[in-house]
């Protein structure tokens, strides 16, 4: 028992590790350049700061050709803690061109500590402990983006930025601290860097051999189009509607992070008594429905009752998108090389997704709110034909779990 405890420990934290960064470069840097009074544009250029996740394969074999996996981990938090602390001084003077530098510079940082922290639970753990705690990875994952797009949001809104930019400072050399004295060392790996690149060629070559792999490459790269679109403008809007830092880190951070878990755990029950072939359609749907509904948003300027209802509603339909996601892409690995299979679909998921975000601001300035969102749902049109047309081969139902 002491033993799963401090296993279940070990998990948590590094997960909450992982998922902080990543709330840091991808939520809280939004919610600061808004905050900046940064133009629409600008903000959805930060989308491209997603493109070190997208793109860490590349560099992934560097991790297990020097040191070890806990090592790694341990210096990236380190070093990520002292990224976090040099966001203090552009956060005084809001000098925008210095902190998109540095947040640059956190997104390659995180993208490697998430490579070490994923590459030690998969080289620490055998298989079936592996699977018995995904439950507790996304958890503790989803409770660091609560922590950073909610709590440390408010934090800057009713102190200062520079006192948020500290804290996830400290909370992240704090949790270097603590993972240097817990955790175990890992097992010694045996595969040398040759073999890696090797299954890495062969992982590309068996997912792109899978039958049906056209539809289902369409499919993962058009799923957010029109929901990356509007998130990206989520935040402006909000603020463009009067809703300073403390009520965007409670309506998006808090609020919809909650309904946003709430929404996948929905998603995934779904998905497990209908079959994913039967639930694709109308959990996409009701992904899309968010869209037009900020497009109401932005025509009938409602009360805070409305907006927080809406934000709610969009943040659970897009965990049911999740939901559907996960589980489609799960049903694309095969064989032995199924950790890279997923990470080949889910990087061609997120390539389009930062794509399409980065453009969005553009596309906002020129049309106004109203025509932008309306514009999004149109984007998310050719993804609801794809789930009424994709073939029976693509689905195995009878092996799903969430």
């Amino acid at each position: 028992m002491q033993k799963k405890f401090k296993t279940f420990r070990w998990i948590a934290s590094t997960y909450y590790a992982e998922g902080l960064p990543y709330s840091l470069v991808q939520q809280v840097s939004v919610q600061f350049f808004t905050y900046a009074g940064a133009g629409l544009q600008i903000i959805g250029l930060l989308s491209f700061l997603g493109l070190p996740w997208n793109l860490k394969l590349f560099w992934s074999p560097l991790i297990d050709l020097f040191a070890n996996k806990k090592r790694w981990l341990v210096v990236m938090e380190v070093v990520l803690g002292g990224v976090a602390a040099l966001l203090i001084w552009p956060a005084q003077h809001l000098n925008l061109d210095l902190a998109a530098k540095i947040f640059v510079l956190m997104a390659f940082m995180s993208a490697t500590h998430d490579m070490s922290v994923d590459g030690y639970y998969i080289q620490t753990l055998n298989p079936s402990d592996q699977a018995a705690f995904s439950g507790l990875r996304v958890a503790a994952y989803r409770v660091a983006m609560l922590v950073g797009n909610g709590a440390l949001v408010i934090l800057a809104g009713w102190a200062s930025w520079t006192v948020c930019f500290l804290t996830a400072a400290a909370m992240t050399w704090g949790l270097a601290a603590f993972h240097q004295r817990v955790l175990p060392p890992p097992p010694v790996a045996t595969s040398h860097q040759g073999q890696r690149w090797r299954a890495v060629r062969d992982a590309f070559s068996t997912y792109m051999q899978q039958p049906g792999i056209v539809w289902a490459l369409a499919f993962i790269l058009l799923f957010r189009a029109g929901d990356a679109m509007m998130f990206a403008m989520v935040t402006p809007f909000l603020n463009h509607l009067g809703y300073d830092l403390v009520a965007r880190g409670i309506l998006t951070g808090t609020v919809g992070t909650v309904t946003g878990i709430g929404g996948a755990l929905l998603g995934g029950i779904v998905i497990s008594r209908w079959g994913l072939r039967r639930a694709l359609f109308p959990l996409t749907f009701i992904q899309s429905l968010a869209i037009p509904a900020y497009a109401w948003l932005a025509w009938a300027m409602p009360s805070v009752w409305w907006v927080g209802i809406t934000v709610a509603f969009e943040q659970a339909a897009a965990g049911l998108g999740t939901a559907v996601l996960m589980v489609f892409l799960m049903q694309r690995c095969q064989g032995s090389y199924q950790a890279t299979h997923f990470a080949i679909g889910s990087a061609l998921m997120s390539v389009a997704a930062t794509i399409v975000g980065g453009f969005s601001g553009f596309l906002a300035a020129r049309v106004g709110f109203v025509e932008f969102f309306l514009l999004a749902f149109a984007a998310a049109i050719p993804s609801l034909w794809l789930a009424l047309r994709l073939p029976a081969v693509l689905f195995n139902d009878h092996q799903e779990s969430m």
